[in-house]
């Protein structure tokens, strides 16, 4: 068969369903093999966007989500969503094509190297120069992307291999490599610091929700009654119904939740990375001690100093600290801080009070299920969802908190649509929706049906409230923007503006659970 031809074998051997790209004259022959496979190629607007889609795919499936581009500007414009994947922890598998290996050597149209390129946002890339070694090359691509901690790995493929001839055979996929459960003298004393606590906090990061280990998280904080504050890319670890949960780490319109964390004398960190949320905010004077949970030990930091660290299987460590430490914990010194964020989240603005973000919050939660999945773009309306929306499962509050690149929620729509059976809500800004607008096209040429949420305020509006906060000023951070509902509607999705927090509301009902793509434009008023 032709080597092309063995590439696309090896991704139907791993259960590759969609591989999200552009094509290339350099991909000619990869593309005709997919052609012929059970793998579909969804040709999309921007490269930028089908590696976001692989990402999302990764993060909501557990299983690596694959993307395509041509060389040069087609891999450096794949660049971005391929290191988002890699800082937060989502396996993907990228494929560039190349040019043939006889130029290589030389300057050449379009031709950069770019293993080099990728190496600093993969956990592995190469070069395959050998037909024979793609079976081999595709198998470690997979196998080291949705290790433990996941994350991006790479494949270049020139085009003079992709043509050559070669008997090899897809390798069969095994079981997934596993942690082994925590030694015994670790676990001894890391349930010793915990009964010795008067005040122990869990911190829930992204590995909690990404290796599926909210289960377990439940089962301890249900047995053992320690609260938990999640970080923005840990949300639904732990239901936020939950009494136990003091939402994420600055939720809380006063900082309540900063208030009880400051509190905590030893924090259990369960698949926290410290790329997610910095360890200096939560402790400051270094007075916690800390209990490191994950599938790798921890990173050496001043502020992240653990005093124990269980490197294993994150619900294996957590079934036998449940059994190993003896702890009650009274709820007595976080309530009154729980009890607020509560009652905050859940209240529905007054109807004279100003449109901003966070009042339309519990209008969203209403009108999306449990397990509906929304994914945010990165704005100042990433900070009021990561402290103000509640998640009730894992993996349903989808938020790039690694990378935190803009532009990820309209693409990121089109493959959480494709791998969920629940209703998609992306909720943007106008600066990352323009970024990569240009994938509603994708979204409604494959049939895809999902909301998009844009707040508008003409501005990048996060960087306007940093500077407001240094200068009482702003500056470089204004925009215009075109009529989003005639934008929108040229792609033939239904589009609404809502003004008011009634329209609001009845945009949001209408579209949530409908059929087909829509887009609800709401402009703010300011906070």
């Amino acid at each position: 068969m032709l080597a092309s031809d063995l590439l696309v074998e090896c991704l139907e051997a791993e259960g590759v369903e969609y591989v999200f790209g552009l094509p290339g004259e350099e991909l000619e022959d990869v593309l005709f093999s997919m052609a012929d496979s059970d793998v579909e190629f969804i040709p999309v607007r921007h490269e930028q966007g089908a590696a976001f889609m692989a990402d999302v795919h990764g993060r909501l499936t557990g299983d690596a989500g694959v993307c395509l581009s041509t060389l040069g500007p087609g891999a450096t414009n794949l660049l971005t969503g391929v290191a988002d994947a890699h800082l937060d922890k989502s396996p993907l598998v990228a494929i560039t094509g190349q040019s043939g290996l006889e130029s290589l050597h030389k300057e050449s149209h379009q031709t950069l190297d770019v293993l080099h390129t990728y190496k600093s946002v993969t956990k592995w890339n190469t070069q395959v120069t050998d037909p024979g070694v793609i079976n081999e090359s595709v198998r470690k691509a997979f196998k080291l992307a949705e290790y433990e901690k996941p994350g991006a790995t790479h494949l270049e493929l020139p085009e003079d291999v992709a043509a050559e001839e070669t008997d090899a055979e897809p390798l069969e996929p095994r079981g997934r490599v596993r942690r082994p459960d925590p030694d015994d003298e670790s676990v001894e004393r890391a349930a010793e610091l915990l009964e010795s606590a008067e005040h122990p906090l869990v911190i829930a990061g992204n590995g909690a929700v990404r290796t599926r280990a909210a289960e377990a998280l439940r089962e301890f904080v249900d047995d053992r009654g320690v609260p938990v504050a999640a970080t923005y890319m840990g949300k639904g670890a732990l239901s936020d119904r939950d009494d136990h949960s003091l939402f994420t780490l600055d939720s809380g319109e006063n900082g309540e939740a900063e208030d009880a964390i400051a509190r905590a004398d030893c924090v259990l960190a369960v698949g926290y990375d410290i790329a997610e949320h910095d360890p200096e905010n939560w402790n400051p004077d270094l007075d916690k001690d800390i209990v490191h949970l994950d599938h790798e030990p921890a990173e050496v930091y001043e502020h992240y100093n653990p005093s124990v660290e269980l490197v294993c299987d994150l619900s294996a460590g957590l079934e036998r600290l449940d059994e190993a430490a003896d702890v009650t914990c009274d709820d007595a010194w976080y309530r009154e801080e729980r009890e607020a964020i509560a009652r905050q989240v859940v209240d529905r603005p007054d109807e004279d009070d100003p449109v901003t973000v966070r009042n339309a919050l519990p209008i969203l939660r209403e009108a999306m299920d449990d397990e509906d999945v929304l994914i945010s773009d990165v704005g100042s309306h990433k900070m009021a969802i990561a402290t103000a929306f509640p998640a009730y499962e894992p993996n349903t509050v989808l938020i790039s908190n690694g990378l935190a690149s803009m532009g990820i929620a309209v693409p990121g729509g089109v493959a959480a649509d494709l791998a969920t059976d629940e209703n998609v809500v992306v909720a943007t800004g106008d600066g990352g929706f323009l970024m990569n607008a240009a994938e509603i096209e994708t979204a409604n040429r494959l049939g895809c049906e999902y909301t998009i949420l844009l707040f508008n305020d003409d501005d990048y509006g996060l960087i306007s409230e940093q500077q407001e906060a240094h200068r009482d000023a702003h500056t470089g951070t204004e925009l215009s923007n075109p009529d989003f509902v005639s934008f929108a509607e040229s792609f033939g999705i239904d589009a609404y503006r809502a003004e008011s927090w009634d329209e609001i509301a009845v945009a949001l009902d209408e579209t949530v659970d409908a059929d087909g793509m829509s887009l609800v434009e709401v402009p703010l008023e300011g906070d």
